[in-house]
């Protein structure tokens, strides 16, 4: 929170708190505090913030406006479900466009772009072995983020863009497992190092496999 936030006798203004409540609630249900069919408890999220109702609702539609809630006539707002149909559906599209982003910057890359991939891969070890699941996630999308530019292709990340938010938390979720979170970060590694020898064919291969291990994860997440 920055000064700007702060009203003259030092109130919390309406946006700024209900930003950092939307930031709150999302991550809750990112890291399935708050459940998929569930419904999202406005009171007992006022007691726990130390709020009113009024913020509260002002952060549900911007998670319903991102896909995270439902908000339901006379029911109040739901957790929205993922169905494994919905994300076996989005997740090879989404591997296959950023099979593509990994082969566009394996050729097109400038050497800073590379550097700067390898510092955030770096940061995202430090991340995970503080087991900062948050700080890991943040880097973790800036790395993805950081090839699809480097692809220079913006038709490539206007579609990409679309699918993206779509499988955001099923994203974050694939990498709740311990096992599978160590594995990720390995294989962050090895597409950095991949990128850096600019090896367009193995590194295409590679950020679809890092896709389509996600989904298995999720796969066996949804079954248990």
């Amino acid at each position: 929170m920055s000064l700007a936030d702060l009203t003259p006798d030092g109130f919390v203004t309406r946006p700024a708190l209900a930003v950092e409540l939307t930031d709150r609630m999302r991550r809750m249900i990112m890291e399935g505090e708050l459940k998929g069919g569930e419904k999202v408890p406005e009171k007992a999220l006022t007691e726990r913030f130390g709020v009113s109702r009024t913020p509260v609702r002002e952060a549900l539609k911007v998670l319903a406006h991102e896909g995270f809630v439902q908000l339901v006539p006379n029911r109040g707002a739901v957790v929205a479900r993922q169905t494994l149909s919905e994300l076996a559906e989005l997740f090879p599209l989404i591997a296959v466009l950023e099979g593509l982003a990994g082969e566009l910057a394996a050729e097109r890359a400038s050497d800073q772009e590379i550097a700067a991939i390898g510092e955030l891969t770096r940061r995202l070890r430090e991340s995970y072995e503080m087991q900062d699941r948050p700080t890991y996630f943040q880097i973790n999308q800036a790395i993805h983020a950081a090839i699809l530019t480097a692809a220079g292709n913006p038709t490539l990340i206007q579609h990409h863009a679309m699918v993206a938010r779509r499988v955001y938390r099923a994203r974050y979720q694939a990498n709740l497992t311990p096992e599978r979170w160590l594995t990720a970060t390995r294989e962050h590694e090895v597409i950095h190092a991949t990128l850096a020898r600019r090896d367009a064919p193995l590194l295409g291969r590679l950020m679809k496999e890092h896709l389509q291990f996600k989904l298995q994860t999720l796969v066996a997440i949804i079954d248990e």
